[in-house]
C-alpha cells in the first residue's frame, strides 16, 4: 500500500538529505569527489529502518552509477556521521540509487532554450483612447 509519508518520515528524510549533502563534500573517494554530485531525493520507510537516497550528476547516468558505488563503499562512515549529526536513536540502512535527473533537466532546458519562438508583440491597452 502506497501512502503519503508521515510528518516524522518527511522531517527525517529532509534532515537526512541536508546532512548527506554536507557529508558528500567531506568524502575522499575519487568516484564521489570527481563529479558534481547531488542528492536529488531521499525516501525513508515507515519504520525508519531503510533510507533510499537518489543521487545524480551533471555528467550523466554512468557517472552517477560510479558515484553510487563509491557511496555504497562509504555507507558505514556516512551512516555513523548521520548518527552523530542527527542524534537519531536508530540510523536507517542507507541505499544509494543513481538517477539521471540532473542531466535530463539540463537537456530539457537546452531544448526549450533552442526553440525559435518569436516574441509576442506587446498588447495595446484598449482603454488608452479614453
Amino acid at each position: 500500500m502506497n501512502t503519503l509519508p508521515t510528518n516524522k518520515q518527511a522531517r527525517t528524510a529532509g534532515d537526512i538529505s541536508r546532512e548527506l549533502s554536507a557529508i558528500l563534500r567531506e568524502l575522499k573517494d575519487p568516484r564521489v569527489t570527481g563529479c558534481l554530485l547531488s542528492v536529488v531525493r531521499v525516501e525513508v520507510t515507515n519504520d525508519l529502518s531503510y533510507c533510499t537516497a537518489y543521487v545524480s550528476t551533471v555528467e550523466g547516468l554512468e557517472r552517477s552509477k560510479q558515484a553510487a558505488e563509491g557511496l555504497k563503499s562509504a555507507a558505514g562512515f556516512i551512516r555513523r556521521e548521520l548518527g552523530h549529526r542527527l542524534k537519531l536513536r536508530h540510523v536507517p540502512q542507507l541505499i544509494f540509487k543513481p538517477t539521471d535527473s540532473i542531466e535530463y533537466g539540463a537537456s530539457i532546458s537546452k531544448i526549450i532554450n533552442d526553440l525559435d519562438i518569436p516574441e509576442a508583440p506587446p498588447e495595446e491597452d484598449e482603454n488608452a483612447d479614453l
